[in-house]
């Protein structure tokens, strides 16, 4: 019986003691975000890092939010936004309802630029859109119910906002701080989800899952798709990231209404 390396001890010790399961992303996503921390935190080995995760409540919580909250930003790839703006337009005429879902939702901008894409658009009916923001991070859920994101050196809160035909009308401005109206917050709601525990929800007519299929470990990725083809209405719209695509073996299922930008219908 072979000994565990002290790399595989600091993912037993994330195992136990974080909420967040290891086994289902790849070994190179895990290895760049404990690297990271551990450079933050000084810790030249794993070894000494798995000790530290041990003992220290802060550093588990810090660890958390770094395997769990990726890069996000108001209107991510905007070729993307045009083509949805195309199915909220469609599915709006057709539904007195139609739900999205934002999943995983980060830090809230995706689900927020759902909902101000709905009421930018005189052609989208924003009565009928409910907007659903979920994510496994805690933390990550309470900022996006906040609302507020500020310009840094490596964040243009301004210029995410350029798709919209007036940012003003939807985010208050001031200095480097934007806050999300409430015009446009009622129409989202956050919610705790673990797409790998917790499994399906009730089915949506969009479910956008955009950049977290790269991270998973290629044998869990049907599973995960599973849960996502489980919440996705019989006519629904899947939208993922732009270097992701639908598994070989579920192709017949899904019908491209823009390949290249990702976004599929259901069939």
């Amino acid at each position: 019986m072979s000994s565990e390396t002290p790399f595989e001890g600091v993912l037993r010790q994330i195992d136990d003691t974080v909420p967040f399961e290891p086994g289902y992303y790849n070994e190179s996503y895990l290895d760049r975000r404990i690297t990271a921390r551990m450079r933050r935190r000084d810790t030249e080995s794993h070894a000494e890092y798995e000790r530290l995760l041990r003992d220290d409540d802060e550093e588990r919580q810090a660890l958390m939010d770094a395997l769990t909250i990726n890069v996000t930003e108001f209107f991510r790839n905007p070729e993307m936004w045009d083509v949805l703006r195309g199915v909220l337009r469609e599915k709006t005429d057709e539904k007195r309802r139609v739900r999205v879902w934002s999943a995983p939702s980060a830090d809230g901008r995706e689900a927020y630029s759902i909902a101000m894409l709905a009421c930018d658009d005189p052609e989208i009916d924003e009565s009928r859109v409910e907007v659903l923001g979920s994510d496994i991070s805690e933390e990550a859920l309470d900022n996006a119910r906040d609302g507020t994101y500020h310009t840094t050196r490596t964040t243009d809160i301004a210029a995410e906002l350029e798709p919209l035909s007036d940012p003003g009308r939807y985010v208050e401005q001031d200095g480097d701080t934007f806050q999300v109206k409430p015009a446009v917050r009622r129409l989202v709601n956050f919610e705790t989800h673990d797409l790998i525990r917790d499994g399906a929800r009730d089915p949506f007519d969009v479910v956008l899952c955009r950049n977290l299929l790269i991270y998973i470990d290629v044998d869990h990725k049907g599973a995960l798709f599973d849960t996502l083809e489980a919440s996705l209405a019989d006519d629904g719209v899947l939208v993922l990231g732009m270097t992701e695509s639908v598994p070989p073996d579920r192709s017949d299922r899904y019908e491209p209404i823009d390949k290249r930008r990702r976004v599929f219908e259901r069939v």
